[in-house]
C-alpha cells in the first residue's frame, strides 16, 4: 500500500487514533463451557451463563468467549490459507476482485464513513446462493443470487473456509439463543428470522501502516446487522468505545476466544434495551494484523422492528419497521465507493420521542 499515507486514508483530526490507548481487561469475558452439559430442560437451566451475556449485552454491547466448542485447527486453516492468499501478486488478487454487481471476491479500497480503509479483505457468504434484493429501490422486487468467488490458488480456501463457517454458524446461533433468553423470550424467538441468512465471513488484512496515528484499518462504525463473531490473531487493534465515558479501549487478545458483538438488528428488536457497540481498527507500523468476522445476519426479506414482547403502552416501540435486504444493499454501495449522501444506520428509522 505504498510507503507514505495517501490522503485518501487520513481521518478528520476528530477520529485518528490516540498516540496511547488503554488496553483494558474488563470487557466481559464469558466461559461457555456450561453449554456442553445443558439438561433436559434445556437452556433456560442456564440462568447464571444468561444473566451475564444479558448484563455484557446491555452495559458493553461486546464480550469475549472462551470454551465455545470451535474447534482451533479450523481457524489455524483458514488463517494459513488467507495468508497464502493474500501474499499473492495484487494482479493475482484482483482476478477474484469484487464488483458492483456481486460484492463476493478480494477487495481493497473499501470506505468507512467516506474515508478508504488501511486494509485488504477477502468476503464469502456462508450459504450458496446467498438471495439479496438485486437494488436498493423500495419498489424493486427482483433478487439476485450471491455465489461466490474462489481463487485458483490456494487450493485449500475454499474448503477451509466453508469447514470453518459451519462451525462458527453452530456457535452463532447458540449465541443467539442465549441473547434471546436473556430478553425473556424462548430460546428459538429469534432463530426463525436467519432461515434463508445473508451471513458472510470477511477475511481482513492489515498491512503495516507508515502514519499509524493518521489513519484507520476499519474507521469507527456499528456493525448493522444480527451479530458478529469475531476471531482475531495475538497483534491486536480492535478499539471500542466505552459506553460509559465515551472513551476507545483496545480489546486485549485472549488466545482461542472469540470477540462478540451486538449488531444494529438486536439492537432494534430489542427496542434498545441492548445497543450495538461502535468500534474501529487501528493499524501499527511494525505489525501486519490479521482477523476473520462471521457476520451473522436474517434474511434478505426479513422486515426489522421492536419485537412486540419488547414493546408496550409504557415502552412504545423506538423504531419505525425497515427491510433487512434493502438496508444491506445502501450499506454495501456506500462501502463500494464514495457516496455524497451520509451512510445509512438506523437512527434514520428512529421514532423521535
Amino acid at each position: 500500500m505504498g510507503c507514505e499515507v495517501d490522503r485518501v486514508f487520513i481521518q478528520a483530526v476528530e477520529h485518528r487514533p490516540k498516540p496511547t490507548i488503554i488496553e483494558v481487561s474488563g470487557i466481559p469475558l464469558i466461559d461457555l463451557s456450561p453449554l456442553n452439559s445443558v439438561g433436559p430442560e434445556g437452556l433456560q437451566s442456564l440462568s447464571g451463563l444468561i444473566a451475564e451475556v444479558g448484563a455484557a449485552c446491555r452495559d458493553w454491547g461486546f464480550f469475549q468467549v472462551i470454551n465455545h466448542g470451535v474447534p482451533l485447527d479450523l481457524l489455524d486453516r483458514i488463517g494459513s490459507a488467507a495468508k497464502e492468499f493474500f501474499a499473492l501478486s495484487p494482479e493475482e488478487k484482483r482476478k477474484v476482485r469484487r464488483d458492483e454487481m456481486n460484492w463476493l471476491g478480494y477487495f481493497d479500497t473499501e470506505h468507512t464513513k467516506n474515508v478508504r480503509d488501511w486494509k485488504e479483505v477477502f468476503d464469502f457468504v456462508v450459504h450458496v446462493p446467498t438471495v439479496i434484493p438485486a437494488s436498493y429501490e423500495a419498489d424493486d422486487q427482483e433478487v439476485q443470487e450471491l455465489r461466490n468467488r474462489w481463487p485458483t490458488y490456494p487450493l485449500e480456501l475454499r474448503e477451509a473456509s466453508m469447514e470453518y463457517a459451519r462451525a462458527v454458524e453452530k456457535l452463532a446461533f447458540k449465541l443467539l439463543e442465549l441473547i434471546s433468553l436473556s430478553l425473556d423470550l424462548p430460546a428459538d424467538r429469534l432463530s426463525t428470522f436467519f432461515k434463508e441468512q445473508t451471513s458472510n465471513i470477511r477475511v481482513n488484512h492489515y498491512p503495516p501502516c507508515p502514519g499509524p496515528h493518521l489513519a484507520l484499518g476499519v474507521g469507527r462504525h456499528k456493525d448493522p446487522g444480527g451479530l458478529t463473531v469475531l476471531a482475531q490473531d495475538d497483534v491486536g487493534g480492535l478499539d471500542v468505545k466505552r459506553k460509559t465515558d465515551g472513551e476507545w479501549v483496545r480489546v486485549k487478545p485472549i488466545p482461542d476466544s472469540y470477540i462478540i458483538n451486538v449488531g444494529d438488528i438486536i439492537q432494534v428488536w430489542s427496542n434498545d434495551r441492548y445497543e450495538s457497540a461502535e468500534h474501529r481498527v487501528s493499524v501499527n507500523s511494525e505489525k501486519e494484523r490479521y482477523s476473520i468476522p462471521f457476520f451473522f445476519n436474517p434474511a434478505h426479506h426479513v422486515m426489522v422492528k421492536p419485537l412486540e414482547e419488547l414493546v408496550s403502552e409504557e415502552n412504545p416501540a423506538k423504531y419505525k419497521e425497515y427491510n433487512w435486504g434493502k438496508f444491506g444493499k445502501i450499506r454495501k454501495q456506500s462501502n463500494f465507493k464514495k457516496l455524497d449522501i451520509e451512510n445509512l444506520q438506523i437512527s434514520h428509522f428512529k421514532i423521535s420521542e
